[in-house]
């Protein structure tokens, strides 16, 4: 396997199952053992990603292509530049020492697993985003960010700020990556393709193109609102309920980065136009100076840093919309750093809240006598934060304001030669001194502590401690040797964000006496001035914002759209739907009757000559005709109706029997059975019959927009099965053999050519059975104590004929279904038809045995746990079409061959028969848990003493 793939598959697969399954284990050992894991997954990725480094410092490019689905553009391709390098390097290195550090955050109520299963599939996510070679690829892994965040945030789910937070989040992000889908789909039709390596030299082309500010704009909207840029960045703060090792670790080196990652990564396609300068500049600069002068205003920890972060992601999208190559270089350099110190400083907070009890900067204080390592590792960080000497903050901050004074660009270059730009940058610098020296002061040293929750605090075990000091000595290490520490990592990676030669620098603590020197001065200065201000003039502990915020704004909006949501329900929705139904049924007419009232399409028969019509279809024909006549004038009759829908089930049963498609008859006959039972179950929770509720001119109406549906689709299909037509069918019947391995046409479709399309049923029908879980779920229906007639109910043992019948019938139905699965892909038969005939059998124990003894011996938990036999059966479906990726093939290609085996002769066998596993075990668990959950639905709470059994005493 490619090492790129194992980077990838590594957290996903090996890491999370490892996590879900260690993560149960509640003792001490296995929590550390779960911690183990994680940590051993992480520790695995970042090795391989370090035995490529070496070609890719060299200038390498590795490159690794899976087919998926190539027609629509989609390859699972991975690369590995040196941008990839440089971000896939943070997201396993510190996610390697934020396992490490959860460890001794959590609480004894806190679940390892949980946050460990949910940090693997992250990363995963984070890593897929910065190898993938294809866009929409990488779109998959972007929305996979959004749903593992979610979850991590709303980690403490019993917090309502947290499950507000992750609400949020979900919000905005998702909004945003619906918008990236789109534009990344108008890109990849500009440019002809998805594939990164074959993109990234199109640019001027792309540019050119009459669409590509729709596709910036939408791009845009996605990568803003993933890093928080203004005006989306009020999710940041709001995220910080989630545990401190999430929020280090999301909101400091992978997921806000995610949207400065795809700048710098589409910026050889996107980069270099005017309106990309104008909006990305103009957005980071004014994110820039905003949030570094609210953090100085949060009494939160993690709320400063929140702000913190948002700022210097905006000077990170400042850089990458300069027009200058210089400043590709600041912002691969900054992004290094501010993810080393942030990452510490996140932690630091953690261990504040973990030892004090609270976050709060007004309660903190003097803490530095009673956390000396502690606080000596926070004023450190602190110090890169504001960008101090011997710090990599210094470096990265003197790179910027460079930039700033020579940027020259876009909206820039109008006004005195970018000097405006150069002064809002000192200020926001001057901003961020302040906040830094208000976290060190307010907590390390401003007086004496007040009324915390824990009085008497210490600094925390080595094992929290060590990451932040491996991070703070690499902040030192970079502040100090810059070239030798990170030099070659940030010149690849310059080079492929600019995709080219990078224009001469020099990484070095010292530049001389020059402007951005001043700069660095003047905002340590005003930053120092601005906070003893502020602190003792306008008493900065008593400030409470006011106004308008993002969160406010967000509420408002979304309760308006609730709110209006809410008054076009009340204008449509009447609660008739039979008025629904026939306000479809009349549109569905209308789109269907336009071509013929527009065009002069002929409206005769064609020429195709006719078969006979034998008797025995006549006869089968008015069977139907009598049953569908029966079924509308008596459906007020539930029992009648389901009955008689049955009836025009088996007329359609042998309907394809009798035009060769044995396959589709078995499944049709299976799927009435099963169907039955199950509605029949479900109306032993309605009421017998149905009111009358329609007057006579409503039914006059609802059989006039029936006969006019009816006679249109049977005219329609009149006019196509008479005329000569190419049919596709011919393509599966000569491909069937060669192309799947099997002779049974139907089968071979469905695992192999239309595999997709089985693998998107299951998957629905899966969903459906946990859908009927989750509804009635603890819902009970009082047990009836006689019928309408006044006729009382039995809740009689089953007969014993019945249970004896099952008995025998349950392993002779296993054999059957065994044969018809085995011969599926030959001959009539197959994991679904197999799926059925089992589930029918399996019905019948229900029936003969009672639930609670059929319940027993299948150890069905009340349905709960035939949710897994729905996970197994997708888990075997899904995994059967990414073994293919593993050969090189397209997800869902078969592969098949017909090995001699002594004793058995030559032996036809095809990797399908893995995909039509997953299909037989979805069917028969999610049959079986709607059985499950309708059952218990019909019984009384405690005290029942057995199920009612439809029959009269």
């Amino acid at each position: 396997m490619d090492l790129l793939l194992l980077t990838v598959l590594l957290p996903l697969l090996v890491g999370t199952l490892a996590c879900f399954g260690l993560g149960k284990l509640t003792s001490v050992h296995g929590r550390a053992l779960t911690a183990l894991a994680a940590g051993g997954v992480a520790l695995a990725a970042l090795l391989c990603l370090l035995s490529m480094a070496p070609e890719v410092l060299a200038g390498q490019t590795l490159l690794v292509q899976y087919p998926w689905a190539p027609e629509l553009g989609l390859q699972a391709g991975f690369r590995l530049d040196g941008l990839a390098l440089m971000f896939g390097l943070l997201i396993t290195g510190i996610g390697l020492l934020i396992i490490m550090y959860a460890h001794r955050y959590l609480g004894a109520d806190d679940s390892p697993g949980k946050l460990y299963t949910l940090l693997m599939l992250f990363m995963a996510a984070m890593l897929g985003i910065v190898l993938s070679d294809n866009l929409l690829l990488l779109v998959v892994f972007w929305e996979l960010t959004s749903i593992s965040s979610f979850l991590l945030v709303g980690y403490w789910g019993h917090r309502a700020d947290a499950r507000a937070g992750a609400r949020m989040a979900l919000a905005v992000t998702g909004g945003g990556g619906l918008a990236l889908l789109a534009g990344v789909i108008v890109l990849g039709q500009i440019a002809g393709t998805f594939d990164l390596s074959a993109m990234l030299d199109q640019g001027e082309r792309i540019q050119a193109h009459a669409h590509f500010p729709l596709a910036l704009i939408l791009i845009l909207l996605g990568c803003f609102t993933k890093s928080a840029q203004w005006p989306f960045h009020f999710w940041l703060p709001e995220a910080m309920a989630a545990p401190t090792p999430v929020s280090a670790y999301l909101h400091s080196a992978t997921m806000v980065k995610a949207g400065v990652f795809l700048l710098a990564r589409l910026y050889p396609v996107l980069g270099g136009s005017g309106l990309f300068e104008v909006i990305v500049s103009g957005a980071g600069l004014l994110t820039l100076a905003f949030a570094a002068y609210v953090a100085v205003f949060r009494h939160d920890l993690k709320g400063l840093l929140a702000y913190s972060t948002i700022s210097h992601l905006g000077l990170i999208t400042f850089l990458i919309g300069v027009a200058s190559p210089l400043s590709a270089v600041a912002a691969v350099f900054h992004i290094l750093n501010h993810a080393t110190f942030k990452a510490a400083l996140f932690m630091t907070a953690g261990i504040i809240d973990h030892e004090t009890g609270s976050r709060d900067m007004r309660r903190l204080g003097g803490l530095m006598s009673v956390l000396p390592w502690t606080g000596t590792l926070a004023i450190i960080a602190a110090a890169a934060m504001a960008g101090l000497p011997l710090t990599n903050g210094f470096l990265s901050k003197e790179m910027f304001f460079g930039e700033a004074v020579t940027a020259q660009s876009g909206w820039a270059g109008a006004w005195a030669g970018g000097m405006w730009v150069a002064v809002v940058a000192t200020l926001a610098g001057a901003c961020s001194v302040a906040y830094s020296l208000r976290f060190v002061h307010d907590v390390f040293f401003n007086g004496p502590r007040q009324d915390l929750p824990n009085p008497h605090p210490h600094d925390p075990p080595w094992l929290m401690r060590l990451p932040v000091l491996l991070l703070v000595l690499a902040s030192l290490a970079v502040g100090m040797f810059p070239a030798y520490t990170l030099g070659p990592l940030v010149e690849v990676a310059a080079r492929a964000v600019l995709g080219g030669p990078t224009p001469p620098y020099h990484l070095a603590l010292w530049h001389g006496f020059n402007l951005p020197l001043l700069m660095s001065g003047l905002a340590v200065l005003g930053g120092v001035v601005f906070y003893v201000g502020l602190q003792r003039h306008w008493k900065l502990h008593l400030h409470h914002p006011r106004g308008w915020t993002g969160r406010l704004f967000f509420t408002r909006a979304l309760n308006g759209l609730i709110q209006g949501a809410q008054a076009v329900i009340r204008l449509t929705d009447i609660g008739s739907l039979q008025r629904h139904v026939a306000w479809m049924l009349v549109a569905v007419i209308v789109v269907a009757a336009w071509p013929f009232i527009e065009t002069t399409l002929p409206l005769e028969a064609g020429q195709r000559t006719l078969l006979p019509a034998p008797a025995s279809a006549i006869a089968v024909w008015l069977v139907l005709l009598v049953g569908s006549a029966a079924l509308v004038l008596g459906h007020h009759d539930r029992f009648k109706a389901v009955l008689l829908t049955g009836v025009v089930g088996m007329v359609t049963a042998l309907t394809f029997l009798a035009l060769s498609a044995p396959d589709l008859a078995l499944t049709q006959l299976s799927v009435e059975v099963v169907s039955t039972v199950i509605m029949l179950m479900g109306l032993a929770l309605l009421p017998a019959r149905t009111p009358r509720e329609s007057s006579g001119g409503r039914r006059l109406r609802d059989a006039g927009l029936a006969s006019v549906a009816g006679l249109g689709v049977a005219f329609l299909c009149w006019m196509v099965l008479t005329r000569d037509h190419d049919a596709i069918s011919w393509y599966f019947l000569a491909q069937s053999v060669p192309g799947g391995g099997g002779t049974n046409v139907v089968n071979v479709t469905l695992v192999d050519f239309r595999g997709y399309d089985t693998f998107g049923e299951i998957t629905v029908l899966g969903i459906a059975g946990v859908g009927v879980l989750a509804m009635l779920d603890g819902f009970k229906v009082r047990r009836p104590v006689q019928d309408e007639t006044g006729r009382p109910w039995s809740f009689a043992r089953q007969p014993l004929t019945l249970r004896v019948a099952a008995r025998l019938i349950l392993p002779m139905a296993l054999v059957m279904s065994a044969y018809i699965f085995w011969r599926g892909h030959n001959l009539p038969g197959g994991g679904f038809i197999a799926g059925l005939i089992t589930a029918v059998a399996l019905v019948l124990q229900y029936m003969a045995q009672g639930q609670e003894r059929a319940e027993a011996l299948l150890h069905g938990a009340q349905g709960r746990r035939f949710t897994r036999w729905i996970g197994m059966g997708l888990s075997i479906a899904g995994l059967t079409g990414v073994g293919a990726l593993l050969w090189g093939r397209n997800f869902l290609t078969s592969a098949h061959g017909h090995p001699h085996v002594p004793g058995f002769g030559e032996v036809p066998l095809a990797s399908a028969a893995l995909f039509d596993l997953g299909v037989y075990i979805t069917v028969v668990g999610a049959t079986l848990l709607t059985l499950s959950v309708l059952g218990h639905a019909s019984k009384e709470g405690r005290g029942a003493t057995s199920a009612p059994v439809r029959s009269r005493a």
